[in-house]
This record gives C-alpha cells, sequence and structure tokens, in this order.
C-alpha cells in the first residue's frame, strides 16, 4: 500500500463504504465499543482517518470538540454529510503526519486506520504525540493474533487484499515499537468475528 493508491482506492470506496462498514455487525460493534467509553464535556476529540463518519452516531458530539481528518476528501465529504451541520471540524490529513501540537487531545480514536495506512507504526507514534499525558487512544481495528501464527490462505491472499487498501496481517504487538514505552494498555479484547477485530484502548504515560 502507499498514500497515492489509498487515495485512489477510498476514491471508490467511498459511496459503497458504509454497506460493509456502518452496518450490521460493524454497527453492533461500534454500539458495544463506545457504550463503556466515558467523555468528559469539553473534551478534545480526535478522529484519525475518520471515514465515512461511522462512530459519529455512537458519541455525544454537541458535548465535545470534535476534529475529524482523513486523507481521502471523497471519505471527508461522506463523513461530512453524515454529521449533519454538528459542530466538527474537518480536515484533509495524513495519519502517519498529523499537523497538530504534542498533547493535544484529550482523545484519538481510530477506527479501522491503522491496519489502512502504509505505515501503521508511524501513525500509531503520532497519535501517541498528539494525545495528552493521561489521556486516551481509542482503537477499533483488525489484527493478527497476538500468539501464533497467521494461516497460509490469509498470507497468499495477503498481497492482493493490500491492492484493495487494507492489511489482513498486521500486529498490533509489532506496530508498537517505540509508542510500547509510552503508554499503558488499559483495555484489549476481541470484539468482533472471533477477535479478529479488537478493541484496545491506551494511556499515555
Amino acid at each position: 500500500m502507499n498514500s497515492k493508491w489509498n487515495k485512489v482506492i477510498y476514491k471508490l470506496w467511498a459511496p459503497i463504504y458504509d454497506l460493509f462498514f456502518a452496518k450490521g455487525p460493524f454497527k453492533r460493534a461500534r454500539e458495544s465499543i463506545y457504550s463503556s467509553v466515558r467523555f468528559a464535556e469539553g473534551d478534545r476529540v480526535l478522529f484519525v482517518g475518520v471515514g465515512t463518519g461511522a462512530d459519529f452516531m455512537h458519541i455525544p458530539v454537541s458535548e465535545l470538540t470534535v476534529t475529524a481528518i482523513d486523507y481521502s476528501k471523497d471519505m471527508l465529504a461522506k463523513a461530512k454529510e453524515k454529521a449533519g451541520g454538528q459542530l466538527i471540524d474537518f480536515l484533509e490529513m495524513d495519519a502517519q503526519q498529523l499537523d497538530f501540537p504534542n498533547d493535544s487531545f484529550d482523545w484519538v480514536i481510530g477506527s479501522l486506520i491503522l491496519s489502512v495506512v502504509p505505515d501503521g507504526e508511524k501513525a500509531l507514534e503520532e497519535m501517541v504525540r498528539v494525545v495528552k499525558t493521561e489521556g486516551h487512544i481509542l482503537i477499533f481495528d483488525k489484527f493478527v493474533p497476538k500468539e501464533g501464527s497467521q494461516n497460509i490462505f490469509k498470507k497468499l491472499i495477503r498481497p492482493v487484499v493490500r491492492l484493495l487498501g487494507t492489511d489482513i496481517g498486521l500486529s498490533f504487538e509489532k506496530i508498537m515499537g517505540v509508542s510500547r514505552n509510552r503508554v499503558r494498555i488499559k483495555e484489549d479484547s476481541g470484539i468482533l468475528f472471533n477477535g479478529m477485530y479488537r478493541k484496545i484502548v491506551l494511556q499515555k504515560k
């Protein structure tokens, strides 16, 4: 995957994305994820790779200061439609190079983004950088199991799936990299498809 190719792919995905990732099991997964999240009124929240804004319906937008970024202007356009006039700051931006100062947000949320960007480790480093000390990072994404090897079929089709704009062979434990020493893991639980998709909550030290 590379950033230019992702722009092409997600231009194609934008009109149909919600049919796959904002309904049925994915909608229920998001409902479950956010049911236990406790925002404080006035919290600054950053959505990294907001996509079509499928998370908006699950958070109290009017009580928060929300910024949403995406590399695809087509996905951002869909997210703006979904926001329905709510006060959200939308910006076209690369998740691997966030244009915000250190320690800017109380919450950074990455739904289905680390497995999409060319360099998930760099994107996670940026999420850690811009969240405040004691602030939280909420991740919802697909990762290979913590232990054991990926099955041979997934290994074979991984390059093909990457051409469609996502990675089915990403290890969260590996992309933690240098971020590992800057956060504590508060939750790591399987949330969808027998744990293939996980909810991970990090807190910055």
